[in-house]
């Protein structure tokens, strides 16, 4: 199982926070993930698209090529600012 958390704007865009998905050996990335999120609706490829996203792989900082595996937790958010 997968858990994928989604912050901020994200979490407003696709109306949840939470989405657990069953591991599947060809999601190897964290890109992989984010196109199959993608394929889940206009939202979802808006939503997950955006060039400035960011992204956590068991909260720690990631990229695009970060391997994804069972059990793990992603968590896509917009650039955090401070002030």
């Amino acid at each position: 199982m997968i858990r994928v958390l989604f912050f901020a704007r994200l979490r407003e865009q696709l109306g949840q926070a939470v989405l657990e998905l069953p591991h599947d050996s060809s999601v190897a990335t964290v890109e992989a993930l984010q196109q199959v999120l993608q394929s889940r609706g206009e939202s979802w490829r808006e939503a997950l698209s955006a060039p400035n996203l960011l992204c956590a792989v068991n909260q720690e900082q990631a990229d695009s090529t970060q391997p994804v595996a069972d059990g793990d937790e992603i968590a896509f958010f917009p650039p955090v600012t401070g002030g």
